[in-house]
């Protein structure tokens, strides 16, 4: 795999700024490195088994069998000056499915932690099924590829109560339907870890993550998955844009939340 040296740039992104249509620059299998450290890696295609398994999970995903949290997209085409009103592209649909261990959020009434409603419900067991031997996968590829930082994250985990475990290495999943999520950074995370995205997409440009500390856009093809720390830097996804009716970019997450972090 080709290394990449990441180095630090000035920018004015700010959080929470929605991220611009920036095309990709790495577009090759590859190791980041920072600091004569790797810290992640980007491969264009997974292994088959992987992407068989993404396969399941994307189809799935888009079934009637997985609830999800949904909204709906509405691209401005400008505004029409003669009835007073912005003109609208066609909708997009947008959903989110969380599985695995969920922090407390006492804003929300709930001040304990949980799993995931959607473990409870019959008909998602095969997607649910698919996204754990998925994330078990891209653990033996992060052991294999990274394994200084795969023993490290597994380290870690010793001081993660079994169950509010998603796998070996993450407590908990997202996959994110059409969302082109603005700038953040994953400071839930678990410190010195690593994220997992593996994307699926059909008739669909953009979507792809965009790091501006280093001026990096990762470009997310289908069935491409990047391993990265979402917990350094501020880090944002390009505008999805369907090229024919139907089109989509799916993200399938999976991450570790410190809140399970055993405090004893």
């Amino acid at each position: 795999m080709k290394r990449i040296d990441l180095n630090q740039i000035e920018h004015a992104v700010k959080i929470g700024d929605q991220c611009p249509a920036f095309e990709p620059n790495v577009t090759e299998d590859c190791i980041f490195y920072a600091d004569g450290e790797p810290i992640g890696f980007f491969m264009r295609k997974m292994p088959e088994k992987m992407c068989k398994l993404a396969d399941l999970a994307d189809k799935e995903l888009r079934s009637e069998n997985v609830p999800k949290s949904s909204m709906d997209r509405k691209p401005t085409d400008g505004f029409d000056e003669e009835k007073g009103i912005y003109k609208y592209k066609n909708v997009i649909k947008q959903w989110s499915v969380i599985l695995g261990s969920t922090p407390p959020k006492p804003h929300m009434k709930r001040p304990y932690a949980s799993r995931s409603s959607v473990h409870q419900v019959k008909s998602a067991q095969t997607f649910i099924k698919a996204m754990l031997l998925l994330a078990k996968e891209s653990e033996k590829l992060i052991a294999e590829i990274m394994p200084d930082q795969y023993q490290r994250q597994k380290e870690l985990f010793n001081n993660v109560p079994d169950k509010w475990k998603f796998g070996n290495l993450f407590t908990s999943s997202i996959s994110n339907y059409n969302i082109s999520a603005p700038f953040h950074r994953d400071t839930g995370n678990i410190k010195n870890t690593v994220n997992v995205i593996i994307t699926k997409r059909r008739n669909s440009k953009g979507g792809n993550l965009h790091v501006p500390d280093y001026g990096a856009t990762i470009d997310q093809c289908d069935n491409s998955i990047l391993v990265y720390p979402a917990w350094r830097n501020v880090h944002g996804v390009t505008p999805i844009e369907p090229t024919f009716e139907g089109g989509y970019r799916n993200s399938l997450v999976f991450y570790p939340l410190n809140a399970f972090l055993s405090k004893d």
